[in-house]
């Protein structure tokens, strides 16, 4: 037996991005959802490994190196570049 949680549908608005740097590539699947106190899903298309980020989670490098397995050079990395198709949301926004 089983207890069910929650089992809900919504239109999400996902968007596919990569970029390259002088030592690896990356390639991400970002869906925007109101699910999950409104944290976007980040799915690293190569090693399947994903994330529920805030622009706060975006600053916790140690958070993003184990999240994604990556060193911490490029953790830093893919901060800046997911900073900018994160959107800042304040704590009432996502704890309402």
């Amino acid at each position: 037996m089983f207890e069910r949680l929650y089992d809900t549908g919504e239109l999400a608005n996902v968007q596919f991005v990569g970029f390259a740097t002088d030592r690896a590539r990356y390639d991400f699947g970002i869906v925007y959802t109101t699910a999950f106190f409104g944290k976007p899903l980040v799915v690293c298309m190569q090693t399947n490994r994903s994330s529920l980020l805030d622009s706060d989670d975006l600053h916790n490098m140690p958070y993003l190196q184990k999240a994604f397995h990556l060193n911490e050079k490029e953790a830093g990395e893919v901060s800046v570049f997911l900073k900018q198709l994160i959107p800042v949301m304040l704590s009432e926004e996502q704890y309402g």
